[in-house]
């Protein structure tokens, strides 16, 4: 996919039976990907294969929620989120993720695989103003302060709500 994508107003979506599986190496590399996700992402096996995820990465996501993705991870835990993707075209569309790691016989974690369902529009009518919240705090903190700023705003939201993020998504889900 083209670096340069230019995002669409227009969104895509998964089907109400359809699955997006992913699996990635420990640097978060492709190594597995089905039709769905390369339907989706408009783009082929051979373009995604050995390519960072974060490829359909879109710019209204906040960095902050893959930081939280990536230290759920690397705690051995699973993660559950609310994410905006990006098509090749700049299309979109929102899924309901749950990434896991992936262990191999001995207990080391050898990469990650991730399922992605459709969420509920309630749910994205939900997370979208926090991401917003989010997005525009990690622009006026600048990069280096990005993420901890956009984590502190969503944890000072999840406590004024008295949950967590995985509660808070699963409960929407």
């Amino acid at each position: 996919m083209n670096a340069n994508i230019v995002p669409t107003q227009h969104e895509i979506s998964l089907k109400e039976d359809e699955f997006i599986v992913s699996k990635t190496d420990l640097k978060g590399r492709i190594t597995y990907v089905n039709r769905s996700f390369m339907r989706l992402a408009d783009c082929s096996e051979a373009n995604l294969l050995g390519i960072q995820h974060n490829i359909v990465r879109h710019p209204d996501m906040p960095r902050g929620v893959f930081k939280l993705l990536w230290d759920t991870l690397q705690s051995g835990q699973e993660f559950f989120g609310y994410i905006k993707n990006m098509a090749s075209n700049g299309d979109h569309y929102w899924v309901f993720a749950n990434v896991t790691p992936d262990w191999d016989q001995d207990g080391k974690v050898i990469g990650y695989y991730s399922v992605r369902t459709k969420p509920k529009q309630l749910a994205i009518d939900t997370i979208i103003p926090i991401y917003q919240e989010m997005l525009a705090l990690e622009k006026k903190a600048g990069a280096a302060g990005a993420c901890d700023a956009s984590i502190r705003l969503l944890q000072d939201k999840l406590n004024a709500l008295n949950t967590g993020y995985e509660e808070l998504v699963l409960s929407l889900s």
